[in-house]
């Protein structure tokens, strides 16, 4: 069993999975600092800063009039939080595009280094398989 799960690690696309997952971190780190720190603070100051964060109904519990969502929550309410929701779904929203950007970028940039005829690197091609039988002919040939 230790000796499979060797294999498996030591394969190539798990490695490339790895490593996918650590770049995807720290992706996810730029992402949502452009949309946070740069992105959201605009669509705050174009739509006057509206933040439906602190939106919530109260099912069961008491809680001041005007209470935060937070102060809510500390009080043992419960609460049904649909604008935490609502900002979840907006921020996706803004990200997911933002990565639609960022990947049509790549891809433009991309496509013009094809475009203008760049030579692309070609695998190393080995031996044909009649040229390794030759070989091996030639070297029995000489053993005997």
């Amino acid at each position: 069993m230790i000796n499979e799960f060797k294999t498996f690690i030591a394969k190539g696309n798990v490695m490339d999975m790895a490593v996918g997952i650590i770049i995807g971190a720290a992706f996810t780190a730029i992402v949502t600092s452009l949309v946070g720190d740069l992105i959201n603070p605009i669509i705050g100051l174009v739509s006057g800063g509206v933040d439906f964060t602190n939106n919530y109904a109260v099912l069961a519990g008491d809680v001041p009039a005007g209470a935060s969502l937070e102060a809510a929550r500390e009080a043992g309410a419960s609460i049904f939080a649909y604008g935490a929701f609502v900002m979840a779904v907006i921020n996706f929203l803004i990200i997911a595009f933002v990565v639609f950007m960022l990947v049509k970028t790549v891809n433009r940039i991309k496509d013009q280094a094809v475009d203008k005829g760049e030579p692309v690197p070609e695998a190393p091609k080995g031996p044909t398989e009649l040229e390794v039988l030759l070989e091996i002919r030639d070297q029995l040939a000489k053993q005997g």
